[in-house]
């Protein structure tokens, strides 16, 4: 890296100071030199972004020591004049469509971040045709939840939003739940932008209802993606939030990200059951994991694609991209089925899968079913180990605003049934509580008994709780199989590489 472009701060962190307190060598640099560090030898110039600073060493029309202020770059560009205007022309028309345009960080869901070297053909691209399945224009206004470094927001909001003339709204400089339905509300948004953490907390935000039908009144459609969207949630954008024409993206960070995409045309089945067809110019195919041969319609196996979209490779990592990336194909780890119209529906990772007594369950499964639970506003389903079975099955849930967990404080799981007794009876309102019985006894004779979770683990967020997520907002299951498994002690019994 030669030149770091960061704002002074971004909430807590306050970057120029840490920058100054890990490069000493800037209180020394001359300003417009190139930095010699010898912590980061590449690097050549730090450029401080403008935007209000609650620290006084840090304003706005200035910049610490050996640091340069952005209206310090947009001077140099002035005073170059024609020359550097067409030396900078020279240099654009020797980039290739093929060169990497950026390297994105994966969000570390399955485990450790990865850098993603993406290309200017597969960005620019995949934006054109996914702005083109939502069908926007100029008279749109797009709500920007999710930040602007994650391909989501990037990619699918503001550069699909720059191709096809539509404004974009950026309601806070983190994700903001009251802001973002405010700010709907207020700017009259038409195309809604979230991963299903982020809708969910826009709803059940307890003023919601204050918003939304100014919110209802101009929605219209918007992008669901970054994880897998449970049906009865994407019914309730379409209907709760009026965004009818929404669509389900389908990718990853290193196919730039969308490969599937529903269009706005797509009965409600198809939006709400699968990811849509394969979007324009690019192949798929679902391939048994073992024989890698291509199975049948309407067969589970693993999902590939192929095309302008996928990556060049991991950043310095030859052996993880020869591991990712099969004669063109990625291996995206995804489980699905494709119908015979070409709608895939995503059945989870392959990693997420719970094995127990040699059955292979789907949390897909479970957790569709148990959304439609009146009490439950998100829920997780992820695998213990057993010493029995292998594994069993844990469903982490959080219940929704005017709903209480029956149990313990210190019980999460709901193990310790005469405590559990002694807390529900000292709720007065007993049509609110809801217990890991009460949630069992709703599983029983609706999905198969092998499913039905062994342990309900309740998140209670009055208590500080949250389900562990990325800062994109992408849950990580495998740092909850982690958690559950040492908070039921059962850390031992864990089968190797359980959290790979």
């Amino acid at each position: 890296v030669k030149c770091l472009v960061p704002p002074p701060r971004h909430k807590a962190s306050m970057y120029a100071r840490i920058l100054q307190e890990l490069i000493p060598e800037l209180a020394l640099a001359t300003l417009g030199e190139p930095i010699a560090s010898a912590a980061v030898p590449s690097l050549e110039r730090i450029v401080i972004l403008p935007g209000a600073q609650e620290d006084p060493d840090l304003m706005v029309d200035s910049a610490p020591d050996g640091m340069l202020r952005w209206a310090d770059v947009e001077a140099a560009g002035d005073a170059a004049g024609e020359a550097g205007v067409r030396e900078v022309r020279e240099l654009a028309n020797l980039v290739e469509m093929g060169d990497p345009a950026g390297i994105q960080f994966t969000s570390g869901t399955t485990g450790s971040p990865k850098g993603v070297t993406l290309t200017h053909q597969g960005l620019v691209n995949n934006a054109y045709f996914v702005g083109q399945g939502m069908n926007l224009g100029s008279e749109d206004v797009m709500l920007g939840c999710p930040p602007l470094y994650h391909c989501l927001q990037q990619v699918l909001g503001q550069l699909a939003g720059l191709l096809r003339g539509a404004k974009c709204v950026y309601p806070a400089e983190g994700f903001d739940p009251l802001a973002s339905i405010r700010h709907g509300a207020e700017e009259g948004v038409t195309a809604i932008y979230g991963t299903p953490t982020m809708y969910i907390a826009m709803m059940d935000h307890p003023k919601w209802s204050e918003y939304a039908a100014r919110f209802r009144s101009r929605a219209r459609t918007g992008v669901a993606a970054g994880s897998i969207v449970p049906i009865e949630l994407m019914r309730r954008i379409m209907h709760d939030m009026g965004a009818a024409e929404l669509t389900i993206c389908y990718g990853m960070t290193e196919t730039s990200p969308v490969s599937f995409q529903t269009a706005i045309s797509d009965p409600e089945w198809a939006k709400c059951e699968t990811v849509g067809r394969v979007i324009p110019h690019v192949e798929a195919k679902i391939v048994d994991p073992h024989t890698r041969r291509i199975v049948p319609r309407g067969v589970r196996g693993e999902l590939m694609t192929r095309g302008y979209l996928v990556m060049k490779g991991y950043w310095n990592d030859e052996e993880q991209t020869a591991q990712s990336i099969e004669d063109g194909w990625m291996k995206t780890g995804d489980l699905g089925s494709m119908t015979e119209d070409g709608y895939v529906r995503i059945e989870g990772r392959s990693k997420d899968l719970v094995i127990r007594g040699g059955e292979n369950i789907s949390p897909r499964e479970i957790e569709d079913y148990l959304y439609r639970h009146d009490a439950i506003a998100e829920v997780q389903v992820v695998a213990v180990p057993d010493a029995k079975m292998g594994e069993e099955v844990c469903a982490w849930v959080q219940l929704r605003e005017g709903f209480t967990a029956g149990c313990a404080d210190d019980d999460p799981y709901s193990l310790d049934a005469e405590a559990d007794e002694a807390v529900v009876a000292a709720i007065n309102d007993q049509n609110t509580v809801v217990t890991a019985a009460d949630l069992r006894g709703f599983c029983k004779g609706n999905i198969s008994h092998h499913k039905v979770p062994r342990y309900f683990r309740f998140v209670r967020p009055h208590l500080g709780e949250s389900f562990p997520t990325t800062v994109t907002g992408k849950i990580q299951k495998y740092v909850m199989r982690d958690q559950a498994a040492k908070e039921l002690g059962l850390v031992e019994e864990a089968r190797p590489g359980s959290n790979a």
